[in-house]
């Protein structure tokens, strides 16, 4: 087989990808990113819908301020992960769409959690909800006076060890909270009853006294009981205990609302310029590089659909603004890969060099500069997305994909494309 009809055969199988990609990324009917444009119900497209950021669909921001008077400064990263954490998978008990949690640190040892609720409406019901999770601590070595408890050591083992509440009932057939703590907390429980046998260990919630267990024996496989509650207050803590008790108190400082009307306008207009910029850029490879800009052309529009698809895929993805930004600035990367490509072939050709020669030389020679210049570019990204906050994330990840993704689009399938296309 020749190396023109191998390339046609592999063309073939590009556009057919191509094509499922397309329908893939397609908006589901009737979501905010289709708006009123009619889109058909295909299954390909209802596998898994889009997910719009807060400044796309609109919704709600809130901040909190992060109470750590009562933790040790090594472990204030520790609780801020365990705390955002927490939230998020509280926040998605509520049905909200793409939560984002993110915890900022504002220097002098403040720390404030953000909390983006994309398309929620009720916003004082969210911030209620996410303001009574509770504050649970063990504490030890407490000074008892008529049976009142004066003072307590705080411990490590707080709420953020809590893996799963249950109602249970004791011989009594009273209620008590029993809880079940992950590998962490389950060691230093184990070693907390060790070190306090005869001696009480007390639960507070919101430093509110609720148990004071006697210890009797080591328990090593950390399971705590919570007692003296009326069935209403025992169902309630064992509701807030599974959305997630924090190691910290938080406060609400402030919230805004991102209106959904101006949220769709921006929407509406980054895809248009998106799409005149993309237009733009065909039509300038094109008039100044003919045949071989239409099949850079054709491998920019391959790029746009598998880039997307990809972004599509990837687990708990929320298209934003930002993110958006970074996929167009990743177009022009792959464009600039193809210039560089055709511009030593051009140079090849005056030397004499028929055109076909000239574009492998073209592709082979480019290559060196392509591959340093997206490798600089993905490290980059990578250390935006690992070293900054939410919204830069998004930035990163989809300029790290694009620009991934477009060493192949520029290099293999514009290939593909000239060799398929280019006569004997």
């Amino acid at each position: 087989m020749t190396q023109r009809k191998k390339s046609v055969l592999f063309l073939m199988l590009i556009l057919a990808v191509t094509a499922a990609a397309g329908i893939f990324i397609m908006p589901t009917p009737g979501s905010a990113i289709a708006g009123n444009v009619k889109m058909p119900n295909l299954i390909l497209n209802n596998y898994k819908p889009w997910r719009l950021g807060l400044d796309l669909i609109g919704g709600s921001a809130l901040v909190y301020d992060i109470d750590l008077t009562n933790i040790p400064a090594e472990d204030y990263q520790s609780v801020t992960a365990g705390l955002r954490d927490v939230v998020e998978r509280r926040v998605n008990l509520f049905g909200v769409s793409e939560p984002k949690v993110a915890v900022v640190e504002k220097g002098d040892d403040r720390y404030q959690l953000l909390v983006e609720i994309a398309g929620e409406k009720d916003l004082t019901k969210a911030a209620a909800q996410i303001g009574e999770t509770p504050v649970l601590d063990f504490r030890v070595n407490c000074a008892i006076q008529n049976e009142t408890i004066l003072s307590c050591e705080t411990t490590k083992l707080t709420g953020r060890h809590i893996k799963s509440a249950k109602l249970e009932l004791d011989d009594l057939q009273k209620p008590i909270v029993a809880l079940t703590m992950d590998e962490e907390g389950a060691k230093i429980f184990s070693d907390l009853t060790e070190q306090n046998i005869g001696k009480y260990i007390a639960i507070f919630l919101d430093n509110q006294l609720v148990s004071a267990p006697s210890v009797k024996e080591k328990i090593p496989n950390g399971e705590a009981a919570i007692s003296g509650m009326t069935f209403e207050e025992a169902e309630k803590l064992v509701e807030r205990f599974n959305a997630g008790a924090l190691a910290a108190p938080i406060k609400l400082a402030s919230q805004r609302t991102v209106n959904a009307t101006a949220a769709k306008d921006s929407l509406s207009r980054i895809m248009y310029a998106g799409a005149v910029g993309a237009l733009l850029v065909m039509f300038f490879i094109i008039v100044f590089y003919r045949s071989w800009g239409l099949a850079a052309s054709l491998s920019l529009l391959i790029y746009t659909a598998w880039c997307l698809a990809v972004f599509k895929l990837v687990p708990g993805f929320a298209m934003s603004i930002a993110a958006i930004t970074g996929f167009l600035l990743s177009i022009g990367t792959a464009v600039d890969a193809n210039i560089l490509i055709f511009e030593r072939a051009r140079e090849e050709n005056r030397q004499g060099i028929d055109r076909k020669a000239a574009l492998e030389s073209g592709f082979k020679h480019a290559w060196t500069s392509i591959r340093d210049g997206n490798l600089c570019t993905i490290l980059t990204s990578l250390i935006l997305y690992f070293f900054t906050t939410s919204f830069v994330k998004g930035f990163a990840l989809t300029l790290m994909i694009g620009t991934a993704i477009s060493l192949v689009s520029a290099i293999a399938i514009t290939k593909v494309i000239l060799r398929a296309t280019q006569k004997k």
